[in-house]
């Protein structure tokens, strides 16, 4: 066991010496204007000068301003995270297992301050020389997660869907050509009049007109997408064709009913 007197003046003239079977004590008391007061604050900082990593630990303070703190420095259990490999729980004085390859001694020092106009104190108090048993192996922490920027993501995306076989696309366009010859002899069954064609047509011949023409646009449109459109091609020109065969189809509706109202059948 070794006893050293810190002081504020500077750090301590020869490095403490820690083994991988010692405990580290400090105990100090706070004071303001030459009486005992807890402060606010008070850690103790330990960092490596030559990797810069540093860790902080708070003392334990009491209202008597009475500080202790306890480092164990079993190297059984030195690591970065929350438990020990034994499954026993680590407390938070351990030091990082980064410490005890350091290629000199690492620098602790004190840090105490108050609200107010408390005068706060900060600097180095001693050096700490770090000793590795031989025979106790030590704990090497996992690589801590870094961000950083990654290799690109190539995205491979899915092909295109691909049409139908040629020969089910005319096995079928063949069955609605046959269902047209059955069509137009339902229509002519059912009294279809053509002679009213020439006064629909002098009465309303743009919305007719336009009406059967956007009829025949929007067959072209699907066609287009069965064979090689895309939905983003296919939806805006069916939307255009669209609103013109309901605004053509409005109008000669309308006129189809001025003649229904006539007796014009």
């Amino acid at each position: 066991m070794c006893i050293s007197r810190l002081k504020t003046s500077g750090p301590l003239p020869r490095p403490v010496s820690l083994s991988s079977s010692d405990t580290l004590k400090i105990i100090l008391t706070t004071v303001e204007d030459e009486k005992p007061k807890r402060p606010h604050q008070a850690f103790l900082s330990i960092k490596d000068v030559g990797s810069d990593l540093g860790t902080s630990y708070a003392f334990n303070v009491k209202e008597s301003g009475k500080a202790k703190i306890e480092l164990v420095s079993n190297a059984h259990f030195y690591t970065l995270l929350g438990f020990c490999p034994d499954g026993t729980m680590q407390t938070s004085k351990d030091l990082p297992a980064q410490f005890w390859d350091a290629s000199q001694p690492v620098r602790a020092s004190v840090q105490i301050a108050s609200f107010g106009d408390s005068k706060p104190f900060s600097g180095p108090v001693f050096d700490l020389n770090l000793k590795i048993d031989p025979n106790t192996p030590i704990v090497t922490p996992e690589k801590a997660l870094r961000y950083k920027k990654l290799d690109p993501i190539h995205h491979k995306f899915r092909p295109d869907p691909k049409s139908a076989p040629r020969i089910i696309t005319l096995a079928f366009t063949l069955a609605v050509l046959l269902t047209l010859p059955v069509l137009l002899g339902a229509w002519l069954t059912l009294g279809a009049n053509l002679n009213h064609l020439p006064q629909a047509l002098g009465r309303s011949p743009i919305a007719h007109v336009l009406f059967f023409g956007s009829i025949v646009a929007l067959e072209g449109i699907f066609f287009m997408y069965y064979t090689s459109w895309n939905l983003f091609q296919t939806l805006p020109a069916a939307l255009g064709v669209g609103s013109v065969a309901f605004l053509s189809g409005s109008r000669a509706l309308s006129e189809v009913q001025e003649r229904r109202l006539k007796g014009q059948r």
